[in-house]
Parts: structure tokens; C-alpha cells; sequence
């Protein structure tokens, strides 16, 4: 895949939180209004699950992964944690899952800011293929109960 490389990432990196945060609403119409979790599946394809991790005044946190079968167990892959501002119109990525979260330090830290770039580029294509293929999360649950897309 090829990578956009911008030469002013800060200012970049707010405009793709931005597209993100747009995206992420035409995937989670009701993001708002989660509760605990929710499924959409797609005949064929991986189930997406998303997460409530809690929940404020402006913002939500969530988590996001595709759910596959690996021999007898379920692989959530990738497993990202957003956060999603909902007054100022922008959604971040805080962790891949993988690796923990780093904060950006003062002066803004070069490596911290390349790895907030890449995790925040990589949601807008994930975001892409995502609203592509048809998935979409057309109910959230109120209990945990297991909520399908209408696809």
C-alpha cells in the first residue's frame, strides 16, 4: 500500500480526525447512543464489533475489530481504541491493541506524532473498506445482546 506522507503531519493529522470523525458516523449512525456493544455482519465476511469503553458528556471511547475464527478461538484483529469527540466533530485513534498509548510530549514529539499519523491513516482506509463493503450498525444494544446490521 502506498503512504501518504505529508510535510506538516500536525496540521494533516486534525483534517484526517476530522474525515474519520464523518466516517465513523455513516458507519455508527446512533454512536451517541451506545450502550455496551454491537455487531455488524455481512454474509461471508468478518463480523465488525464495536465496544463502548466509556462514555462522557462529549466524548465516547470505543473499540473497534474485526472478529475471526482462528482454529478454536476468536481473533480480534486489529483492535483499535477511539475516541470520539462528539462536540468538536473528531475521532483518534488511542491504541492499536498492540502497542500502549503514547501522549504527546512538549515540544511535540516526532516518533509520537508519526505513530499517531499512521494509526489515524490507517482508520481512515479501515473506515473506507468498512462503509465499501456495506457494513453498517444499524441498532446499537442496550444489554449487551448481540445486534445485527441491516445489510
Amino acid at each position: 500500500m502506498s503512504q501518504l506522507n505529508p510535510v506538516n503531519k500536525f496540521c494533516c493529522l486534525q483534517e484526517i480526525c476530522e474525515s474519520n470523525y464523518r466516517k465513523l458516523l455513516r458507519l455508527v449512525p446512533r454512536l451517541s447512543c451506545l450502550e455496551r456493544r454491537s455487531v455488524a455482519s455481512l454474509g461471508g465476511k468478518p463480523t465488525l464489533h464495536l465496544r463502548l469503553v466509556e462514555k462522557a458528556r462529549y466524548t465516547v471511547t470505543l473499540e473497534l475489530s474485526y472478529c475471526f475464527q482462528h482454529g478454536p478461538r476468536l481473533l480480534f484483529e486489529p483492535k483499535l481504541v477511539l475516541k470520539a469527540y462528539l462536540d468538536a466533530g473528531m475521532v483518534e485513534v488511542l491504541s492499536d491493541g498492540e502497542r500502549p498509548r503514547q501522549a504527546l510530549k512538549t515540544p511535540v514529539d516526532r516518533e509520537v506524532l508519526e505513530h499517531k499519523w499512521l494509526l489515524n491513516y490507517f482508520l481512515d482506509k479501515w473506515l473506507d473498506h468498512c462503509l465499501y463493503h456495506g457494513y453498517r450498525f444499524a441498532a446499537v444494544d442496550d444489554h449487551s445482546k448481540t445486534v445485527y446490521a441491516d445489510v
